[in-house]
């Protein structure tokens, strides 16, 4: 699920972003992760994010929320995070600490099961690791 602006990957500040559009990231986020049902949204509209966490929260096993600028003003996402069962994380393409300090803050950290952030789109692949724990063998 995806906030504010992020619906302009690959064209807004690509030295930031990077240059693929997420519709096109997704389509290589579901080949690598073939066994998962993965569904997408995104709206610039808090609300929608809000209403979409509602009625996604309680059949999903898991979220995978980069809320872009509503990270770091939204009482109500953090709310309506801790209002629904399925565990919640949240990703940010860039590393947050490295810009803005008003960036530096998330009102919605506290009510997720983790932050990955820093590492391009694959901070989205990384938050699906964590849904989906790789076998490993020794």
């Amino acid at each position: 699920m995806n906030g504010p602006n992020l619906n302009l990957l690959g064209k807004r500040e690509p030295a930031v972003y990077g240059n693929l559009s997420f519709e096109a990231y997704l389509t290589e986020l579901k080949k690598q992760y073939p066994t998962c049902e993965i569904s997408y949204f995104q709206s610039n509209v808090e609300g929608e994010l809000i209403n979409k966490l509602h009625e996604t929260g309680f059949e999903y096993d898991g979220i995978v929320l980069n809320a872009g600028a509503y990270t770091h003003t939204s009482a109500a996402l953090f709310d309506a995070i801790q209002a629904i069962d399925a565990p919640v994380i949240e990703v940010h393409i860039s590393n947050v600490h490295a810009r803005e300090t008003f960036r530096h803050v998330s009102r919605i950290s506290a009510a997720c099961k983790g932050v990955i952030l820093g590492f391009g789109l694959d901070s989205y692949r990384l938050a699906m690791d964590a849904f989906e724990p790789q076998q490993h063998l020794s």
